[in-house]
């Protein structure tokens, strides 16, 4: 488990978290939108843009943690938690796009449906206000290891627990059919989940299988988001939802005309790694000429020669989460292939010479062949978390490798 960490963009600081008092333990309301959302939290948002709403409310979501598997990222879902207000927010580990939003505590977090407020200290959620507020559903399930019977409404689902003695209200068919849930003793269960999810997800699998089985809505027609970017090496970009094709040499116009203004321009520091190379016996300065556009939209930076205007490198971001840019660019969907591949690769239909963001190290040495000893890239400040990273070079590209073997950069150039 890892605190959430803001990292500045290139240029740019980021202000220091502090905590509000009088917020984070006190409730707050949110509209809940059923298939939809909660709150400013919209299903199939990347969490990019979930990240900047937190950084606009910090007075409310003022506790956060970012949960995420450290040895495989792509295994797990990357989870932003909210323990002050008993919710959290699940994203694809692929395309970093919400996919669930759950209510693990519903007493502690008020949701407003129609006018109408349901959970909370004060609102207590319980069947019969539930299927009120609601109103007719077809009946839940019953899972006898959660002790849990789950009421489904298109993309909202309520689980509530069953006490062992009651049980038998909800195993037998005929009465479970019986809507409002009411035991003998005239009480009624209190839900203690709620799960927010595309309502395209099978609706009938269970709390304990949502967290598994819920899928991100589909990106609208023409969405440039995980736009598969195809790299040549040593040639070009290709952006295949646009159509852009970007070669070595192109200059800052082709690139306002091909991907419009960049999201920030930033002045280039002295490359660390140019020490190595006898062949350059310029004296180092703290800045040099060149620099860099940066499409943080895109995960894209691309590095002009401060002398000639032209482009000689571009630097692609997986935004992997602990690296230390991780949300400070959108994950590039980059499929990268070598200038003697011929023809045009289809899109979808890789071939296993090819090497994507989801490609560890492991297997492109199997592609490339061995590069020989890494250079030790270490992140951020001395006390950072996140510990070094390793540089390994190839004609034409360089590989960033997190110590989990999968790629944080790819800066490709011309040899």
């Amino acid at each position: 488990m890892q605190h959430l960490q803001h990292q500045p963009r290139s240029g740019a600081s980021a202000a220091p978290r502090r905590r509000c008092e009088g917020t984070a333990m006190g409730a707050i309301t949110l509209d809940l939108r059923p298939g939809l959302g909660i709150g400013p939290f919209t299903l199939g948002m990347p969490l990019h843009e979930a990240i900047a709403q937190l950084e606009l409310q910090r007075n409310i979501y003022d506790d956060i943690y970012a949960k995420y598997c450290d040895e495989e990222p792509l295994n797990m879902d990357i989870v932003i938690s909210f323990p002050d207000h008993g919710f959290h927010i699940r994203f694809d580990p692929w395309s970093q796009r919400l996919r669930l939003i759950e209510v693990y505590d519903v007493k502690r977090l008020q949701m407003r449906y129609a006018m109408s407020l349901i959970g909370g200290p004060s609102t207590l959620a319980t069947f019969v206000a539930v299927y009120t507020l609601f109103g007719p559903t077809f009946p839940g399930t019953y899972d006898k290891d959660r002790g849990t019977y789950t009421l489904f409404y298109p993309g909202l689902s309520f689980a509530f627990p069953i006490p062992s003695q009651y049980a038998y209200c909800c195993q037998n068919a005929e009465v479970s059919t019986e809507l409002p849930l009411e035991f003998p003793d005239g009480t009624t269960p209190v839900a203690c989940r709620v799960c927010i999810y595309d309502g395209s997800s099978d609706s009938k699998v269970g709390v304990g299988s949502l967290l598994d089985q819920a899928i991100v809505p589909p990106l609208p027609a023409g969405s440039l988001y995980m736009e598969e970017v195809h790299a040549k090496l040593g040639e070009e970009l290709w952006f295949t939802v646009g159509g852009q094709h970007i070669p070595f040499g192109a200059s800052p116009q082709d690139i306002w005309t091909e991907l419009g203004p960049p999201c920030g321009i930033y002045q280039k520091q002295v490359d660390q790694m140019v020490i190595h190379s006898a062949s350059d016996p310029r004296p180092r300065t703290t800045l040099c000429g060149d620099y860099f556009y940066n499409y943080f939209s895109r995960g894209l930076d691309i590095l002009f020669d401060g002398q000639t205007h032209r482009i000689k490198k571009f630097v692609l971001h997986t935004n992997f989460p602990g690296h230390s840019d991780f949300d400070s660019y959108m994950k590039c969907n980059f499929v990268i292939y070598d200038s003697d591949v011929e023809g045009t690769i289809q899109i979808g239909k890789m071939t296993k010479n090819c090497i994507t963001s989801s490609t560890k190290w492991e297997q492109i040495k199997e592609i490339l062949g061995d590069s020989g000893p890494a250079a030790i890239q270490t992140q951020g400040s001395m006390n950072s978390p996140f510990g070094s990273t390793f540089v390994y070079g190839y004609p034409n590209v360089a590989f960033e490798i997190m110590k989990n073997g999968h790629i944080a950069t790819v800066t490709l150039f011309r040899s």
